[in-house]
């Protein structure tokens, strides 16, 4: 999903700023149950049975596959029926990958400066945006890393003095749809299939799994048969979508025969821990922990206190019960001993980016940084890369 910011392009005297926080799904979804009907981003809510969606993504892999479907998404927050936004007077911030292609990047302008003809632009890393939010609540903190669990990679971005480390990036290929895709596929194998419910799936795993902080007590437990002794395993009650239409997680053996359970048991704590063991699912790659070191010795070794003191976590997956603590209780045991070690979780880690965008938006120097359509129209795609740093 990509964060995009509008504001007004008019002179700071006489600005009105207008910010739009609705969060909307960058896809098309279409339902078995209204096959006539596409959604568009969070018209889903309007669907009354999302089981067996089919999802049309403009993104794969985290970079832009599809413009035509991502225009019509952008055609309808631009448009009355959500955000009502005029571009020809408004500017936009926009996030993109980190080394995203130069092919993708010069479509994308060439779409928001000729079809949506925005009056200026700024192209941003949701990384970069996520540490001018962190350094403008912890103003001393000279350095970070922002940890960014997105939907198809982790990315670990060390910034010093407010510029990130490109020898010092690492991105390990597990995501939130990969762990959705991988609970899928267990719990198609010991219960029920459901390799077609992509967005139930999701909210089970949403509602169900945490991060465990003792991953072999918690296998010991899990193995029990007797639910007494098994603290872990619950019962996760499907929606019907008439009484409701997401589910809920219940104590085992709490519910009447009608209604269609998943039993859930270590898959709650397996699934997240592919994050911080990607060998689990035969990715050789480290985990999120040995990703940050690893990260941290690309760096000078004089701001290894200051990078370890400010680990900044964001994305959807940072909010499952016990993530901060676990990378916590790992980078203490990796670090030496005389550095200190903190790890910090926004309250909302998946609008984290977008609220530095937001911020940066009031910026005295926000004018400097984004180029503007003239700029465009007179140097083209030159102008772009000269003040873009992706």
């Amino acid at each position: 999903m990509e964060a995009t910011l509008l504001k007004s392009a008019y002179p700071a005297a006489i600005r009105h700023v207008t910010y739009f926080s609705s969060v909307i799904p960058n896809c098309i979804m279409k339902a078995k149950s209204e096959r006539r009907r596409a959604f568009i981003g969070n018209q889903i809510e309007e669907c009354r049975d999302v089981s067996g969606l089919y999802f049309m993504l403009p993104f794969q892999k985290g970079y832009l596959v599809n413009g035509d479907v991502q225009k019509t998404v952008w055609d309808y927050i631009f448009s009355k029926d959500c955000c009502g936004v005029n571009l020809n007077t408004s500017s936009l911030i926009i996030t993109e990958p980190l080394f995203n292609f130069s092919s993708i990047q010069e479509a994308m302008n060439e779409i928001l400066f000729e079809e949506y003809e925005v009056a200026s632009l700024l192209k941003v890393n949701p990384s970069t945006l996520s540490c001018y939010n962190y350094r403008h609540k912890h103003p001393t903190s000279k350095c970070c890393i922002v940890v960014d669990v997105g939907y198809s990679f982790c990315h670990i971005v060390p910034y010093v003095n407010d510029m990130k480390i490109k020898a010092g990036i690492r991105r390990i290929d597990v995501g939130g749809k990969l762990l959705t895709n991988h609970l899928k596929e267990i719990l198609s194998y010991r219960q029920l299939h459901v390799m077609d419910e992509t967005y139930v799936v999701n909210q089970v795993k949403e509602d169900s799994c945490f991060v465990s902080k003792n991953f072999y007590d918690d296998i010991e437990i899990a193995k029990s048969l007797n639910l007494e002794e098994n603290s872990i395993v619950k019962d996760y009650v499907l929606p019907d979508f008439t009484t409701r239409n997401r589910g809920y997680l219940t104590e085992p053996n709490t519910t009447d025969d009608q209604q269609q359970i998943l039993r859930m048991n270590n898959e709650r704590f397996t699934i997240p821990e592919i994050l911080f063991h990607p060998s689990d699912v035969g990715i050789k790659q480290m985990g999120i922990p040995e990703a940050i070191m690893d990260c941290l010795k690309a760096c000078e070794e004089e701001t290894w206190p200051h990078l370890l003191a400010n680990i900044v976590l964001t994305g959807g997956s940072c909010k499952f019960p016990n993530f901060q603590e676990r990378v916590l209780k790992e980078i203490r045991s990796l670090a030496p001993d005389d550095y200190t070690v903190n790890v910090y979780l926004p309250k909302d880690p998946i609008t984290t980016a977008w609220e530095g965008g937001k911020l940066l938006s009031n910026d005295a120097g926000y004018s400097n940084l984004v180029v503007k359509r003239e700029e465009y129209e007179e140097e083209g795609q030159a102008v772009c890369y000269d003040k873009f740093d992706i």
